[in-house]
């Protein structure tokens, strides 16, 4: 299908900033964002609440393919943003949990969860004017998508914002945990045998350790029309 507006895919490791410059890239852009992270996490605190453990492949698959089937994953627009809602409830905050986003690490790593999700966001994207973030959005649920980006950050600097993440939902965090738990993660999912982290040959590499979130959102919407011109010119 020739889009006449392109899939943005923002890529990269955790903590590198991608909710916040994803959802502000597509507000600027007048696009539709779907936040692919939230749908491992909303498989992960699903799997918690039936009392799965999330090692325990076959039965998180199954998880999975089930909020897929009765489409119980749904994104929808709320003030100053969008929120999630999980079988008709509302957990915007509760996915976000720090256990949550361990918990997601381990589930997209099991076959049966990455191909009960893809149909979804492969849905959602299919006719452009999207902006996706993930951790293989540009290299396997849109190799064709028009716009690729890998956002990343040093370990130290990821690590220090989640620190802060959690310190203002009223956490008491320790920073060298954190940096421990940020190292682990990237481990896991760059080492997994089922679409690893990893950086699409043709995406823009945007480091944002030293940027502010506006320079990075502006970077990458300013690329993105680039993109928009010459789709129109095609």
């Amino acid at each position: 299908m020739k889009r006449r507006r392109p899939v943005v895919a923002i890529d990269g490791p955790a903590g590198a900033g991608k909710t916040t410059v994803t959802r502000a890239v597509a507000e600027q852009l007048g696009y539709l964002l779907v936040d692919t992270g939230a749908l491992y996490r909303s498989v992960a605190l699903s799997a918690e609440e039936r009392g799965i453990d999330w090692e325990d492949a076959d039965r998180v698959a199954e998880v999975a393919l089930d909020l897929a089937l009765r489409q119980a994953i749904v994104f929808e627009a709320a003030a100053g943003g969008q929120r999630l809602l999980l079988e008709g409830r509302d957990m915007t905050q509760a996915i976000r949990r720090q256990e949550i986003g361990q918990g997601a690490s381990k589930v997209s790593a099991i076959p049966g969860v990455r191909a009960a999700l893809l149909d979804l966001q492969r849905a959602a994207g299919a006719r452009g004017a999207v902006v996706l973030e993930g951790r293989d959005i540009g290299t396997v649920v849109f190799p064709d998508a028009e716009a690729k980006f890998f956002l990343t950050a040093s370990v130290q600097v990821r690590a220090r914002r989640r620190f802060d993440e959690l310190l203002a939902r009223g956490g008491d965090p320790d920073l060298a945990e954190v940096e421990r738990e940020v190292v682990e993660r990237d481990r896991r999912d760059s080492e997994r045998a089922v679409a690893p982290l990893r950086r699409a040959e043709d995406a823009v590499l945007v480091d944002s350790s030293g940027l502010s979130i506006a320079d990075v959102v502006s970077r990458i919407v300013e690329q993105v029309r680039l993109v928009e011109q010459k789709l129109a010119g095609e």
